[in-house]
């Protein structure tokens, strides 16, 4: 997910959490520590801005307050662990104070590397509530032997729907004709006809869990699927009814769609740049879900504005929040969203209820390794 403090405000407010009934809230900023608390069905114990937690013999587990009530839920059920709410947007040096008794941590946007696992010897897990993980020092981790865990497919459904909505969204040219129509000039202003999914060409840039759910909702709308993914199997994209491309460039100029699916890492920032994005049909569309920054921008405002290429679905930028000035705001053919594609009310759920299993995995000693992004350190 982004980075900023923006972002969490938006899901602390979208989750519900301060002060209803879905989950732990915060009162008034007190330097004191409040426990117990079980509001939302989930004891725990409320972290305000700084002091050190109760004495305790059961296995301590933090977690943001955007978790959702599900993942609570879970916690709740635990009679061996108690389960602490912490404010994602405190400052580090509280965090830190509050990781020194600390078994498992979950975490949403706040950073973890070496400082925070000094600070917390007794770490033996940190799961993140989502599939990203740029925020967090796996190098670190697994030096030190702590897994890193992810949701694994809580939000792949979420992500490729989302994919498709902008896809959907640019190809029926919805906005122009919701806009015709209450503007009252009907079709008089049409002059590019909405275009057809069927037997169009579909390339899907990473084959994991949203890429592959991405490939067999496009196999559904009877679409020609290429995939381009180095890292998969070859015979796993053609069960999926999918062609394997490992020209990148060749598949990029004969698509009608192109959706990204790869994590970002050094080989994957800027893979499209003006060179590449200059080979795509000027009917074509882009969707970027993953990651910004594997979308060079400014490339992709330049083929944009001069009409080299049809439109853009970017729920994803290089500095997040995208201010209000971006010039890809500024263009007709782009649809945007704030980083939201895997956010839904019901994927806010399930990531809640797999981050907490996967903490728990791990302190039981029975790992759930798949959803592991350092699963070495089990060996």
């Amino acid at each position: 997910m982004c980075s900023g403090r923006a972002r969490v405000k938006w899901m602390l407010q979208v989750s519900g959490r301060w002060g209803t009934s879905k989950g732990p809230s915060f009162a008034a900023v007190r330097p004191r520590f409040t426990s117990d608390f079980d509001r939302s069905g989930a004891k725990a114990a409320v972290y305000q801005h700084w002091g050190v937690t109760m004495a305790t013999n059961k296995k301590k587990i933090i977690a943001p307050a955007v978790l959702a009530r599900a993942g609570w839920d879970v916690l709740k059920a635990r009679d061996d662990v108690e389960a602490i709410a912490y404010d994602p947007l405190m400052p580090t040096v509280d965090f830190h104070t509050l990781l020194k008794d600390v078994d498992g941590v979950i975490l949403a946007l706040t950073r973890f590397g070496d400082a925070e696992l000094d600070a917390g010897p007794r770490v033996q897990v940190a799961a993140r509530i989502g599939v990203g993980f740029d925020s967090v020092d796996v190098p670190a981790l697994t030096n030190r032997g702590v897994p890193l865990m992810t949701v694994g497919t809580a939000n792949s459904p979420t992500v490729a729907e989302q994919a498709f909505a902008m896809m959907f969204t640019l190809a029926k040219r919805m906005p122009q004709n919701d806009a015709g129509v209450r503007a009252g000039t009907w079709r008089d202003q049409l002059t590019v006809y909405p275009v057809d999914f069927f037997e169009k060409t579909m390339l899907i840039v990473g084959f994991g869990r949203i890429g592959s759910r991405t490939a067999k909702r496009a196999v559904a709308f009877d679409m020609r699927v290429l995939v381009y993914d180095p890292y998969v199997k070859a015979e796993d994209v053609r069960a999926a009814g999918c062609e394997v491309v490992k020209d990148l460039d060749a598949a990029v100029a004969q698509a009608d769609f192109v959706t990204v699916h790869c994590p970002k890492n050094a080989e994957t920032i800027n893979m499209f740049d003006a060179k590449r994005l200059g080979l795509m049909k000027p009917t074509a569309v882009i969707v970027n879900t993953a990651r910004g920054g594997i979308v060079n921008e400014k490339a992709l405002f330049d083929v944009l504005a001069a009409g080299k290429i049809s439109g853009a679905g970017v729920d994803v930028f290089e500095k997040e929040p995208a201010p209000v000035d971006h010039p890809l705001l500024k263009l007709e053919n782009v649809v945007v969203a704030p980083h939201l594609a895997g956010v839904t009310q019901e994927s806010m759920g399930r990531m809640g209820v797999a981050a907490v299993r996967n903490t728990l995995s791990v302190l039981d000693g029975a790992p759930n390794k798949e959803n592991a992004v350092n699963p070495e350190v089990f060996k």
